[in-house]
């Protein structure tokens, strides 16, 4: 009897050792079930688009407690007190959108009583009525003719002729205006070389090759060159930059196959942009735009940046005579990797979300005042100061308590060792609180890579990165684009080097307004 009591008190240890353990693998499984499910949410959302951001109005200001709060969900709005009229919205009369300054055509339509007997008519007024219409691009031939002449009393003596003007294309036959054409329909419009030579071929019978055209391209990179080295001397000498890359391929030259490059893009808020091409990604792609700047570099969390600043620190201790560099990290980025986390940590990375968009509203506050260095510096200090303090300490308390491969996990994991950087913004008034406005510069190079897929050379990035930097320039500061490359290619056959910063974009549109007051 007793003998079979305590075989089944061990037996029943060993059930509930058992039950621990499978118990243990449930939770460990569910655990790794909900984890799987936040990767593959996250996966649709990149690849289906993003939801928004934001957090719902209604949502209570969640501690950092582990706890959801449970909210019933919002009762349907009662029949004839929807926020939406059931009538059909009336439609205001649309305004006209035809510029003023446009060329004007008057076609005069009087009834034909009037005109088979005007003296019998008296005019009273006049109804007006506009349309905007448009004459294809007309392409035509220019010929230079340029007479031979001898002298009658010495016809022995070898003829003279005068001198060609200074063209864009020694040899050539295509004119300023054709190429300017071509380079702002690629780099400002994303069309195509091999459309372009469709369109050319069908609509009007010219039979141009896009290695022709590729050709053009590479010279009128070559004259813009100067005004584009400029521009990156100028970007380099406020002491603040915004730094990102975007990919791009290239056929390669030799061997065939593509290989990966990268648009480096250069932006400081309030100046200009400019574009690097690189065939890595690697950290010495930094050195030609910063190896003599010396100030703020705001980038995102990629590794490159942290190896440079690291490695300049490194030639400053060795004792090179190098400027210091800070770097600068972006909340655009930070508050990310938190949204991401929304699905499998809504209370907590809700909480972050909702202290990051506090952050926000009082750059808001500034940007809608107008506010200057100083006064976002001393209001970045006195307000967002204390919502900076809290989002740390909250992170801190909270990264035992999430695993490094949650997204919850990771996005403290990016967040924290990125502290640093991430308050720069706070102590110096010129720093914007993210890396948007440069990753509003990738967008014209995102939308040319959907058209033409790829770089056809290794070589025509840096011509690419050249035509991008004028024209994107040209676009912020709200110029015609084919009027400035026009106007700036003509100037440039004769301008001397040490002219070349008023050919610049910004100082071109300066010089219009000033010439127009």
């Amino acid at each position: 009897m007793h003998r079979a009591l305590a075989q089944t008190q061990q037996r029943n240890r060993e059930l509930a050792a058992e039950n621990a353990a499978l118990r243990a693998q449930v939770e460990r499984l569910q655990q790794e079930l909900k984890l799987s499910d936040a990767k593959l949410q996250h996966v649709l959302k990149q690849l289906f688009g993003k939801k928004t951001e934001q957090l719902d109005s209604r949502q209570l200001e969640l501690l950092l407690s582990g706890l959801v709060a449970q909210q019933p969900p919002p009762a349907p709005p009662a029949a004839g007190l929807s926020g939406k009229s059931s009538l059909p919205r009336r439609r205001g009369v649309r305004k006209l959108r035809i510029p003023e300054n446009l060329p004007t055509e008057d076609i005069v339509i009087d009834p034909q009583e009037v005109l088979a007997d005007p003296p019998a008519y008296l005019r009273i007024g006049e109804e007006i009525t506009q349309e905007l219409d448009v004459v294809p691009p007309k392409y035509f031939r220019r010929r230079f003719i340029r007479g031979k002449y001898v002298r009658r009393a010495a016809r022995s003596r070898p003829p003279i002729i005068a001198a060609l003007p200074p063209r864009l294309i020694a040899g050539g036959y295509a004119g300023i205006g054709l190429v300017t054409d071509i380079a702002v329909k690629k780099y400002f419009d994303h069309l195509p070389l091999y459309r372009q030579e469709q369109i050319l071929k069908v609509r009007y019978g010219i039979e141009i090759s896009r290695k022709t055209m590729c050709d053009w391209m590479e010279q009128v990179a070559w004259w813009l060159k100067p005004i584009y080295q400029h521009i990156g001397t100028d970007l380099r000498r406020d002491g603040y930059l915004q730094i990102d890359e975007t990919p791009v391929r290239y056929c390669q030259a030799e061997g065939g196959g593509s290989g990966q490059g990268y648009l480096w893009v250069y932006h400081r808020p309030g100046a200009g942009v400019l574009y690097e091409w690189h065939t890595s990604r690697g950290a010495e792609c930094l050195n030609e735009m910063l190896d003599d700047f010396g100030g703020t570099v705001q980038t995102d969390g990629y590794g490159a940046y942290e190896s440079y600043v690291k490695k300049r620190r490194r030639q400053i201790a060795e004792g090179a005579d190098k400027p210091p560099i800070t770097p600068a990290a972006c909340w655009a980025h930070a508050r990310r990797k938190f949204h991401e986390a929304l699905g499998e940590s809504p209370g907590q990375a809700g909480w972050v979300m909702r202290q990051i968009q506090l952050l926000y509203r009082i750059e808001g506050e500034l940007r809608q005042a107008g506010a200057g260095p100083a006064l976002r510096e001393a209001v970045r200090c006195s307000q967002s100061q204390m919502v900076l303090r809290r989002i740390e300490k909250a992170l801190r308390l909270k990264l035992a308590t999430h695993r490094p491969t949650s997204q919850m996990g990771r996005a403290i994991l990016y967040t924290l060792p990125l502290w640093e950087q991430l308050l720069v913004y706070v102590r110096d008034g010129r720093i914007e609180i993210d890396n948007n406005l440069v990753e509003n510069a990738i967008r014209p190079t995102a939308i040319g890579k959907k058209n033409y897929l790829f770089f056809g050379h290794p070589e025509a990035g840096e011509r690419s990165a050249i035509l991008y930097t004028l024209l994107e320039n040209c676009r912020r500061e709200g110029v015609n684009p084919q009027e400035y490359l026009q106007d700036v290619l003509a100037r440039r056959l004769t301008t001397p080097l040490d002219q070349i910063a008023q050919l610049t974009p910004a100082n071109w549109a300066a010089a219009r307004r000033a010439k127009v007051a």
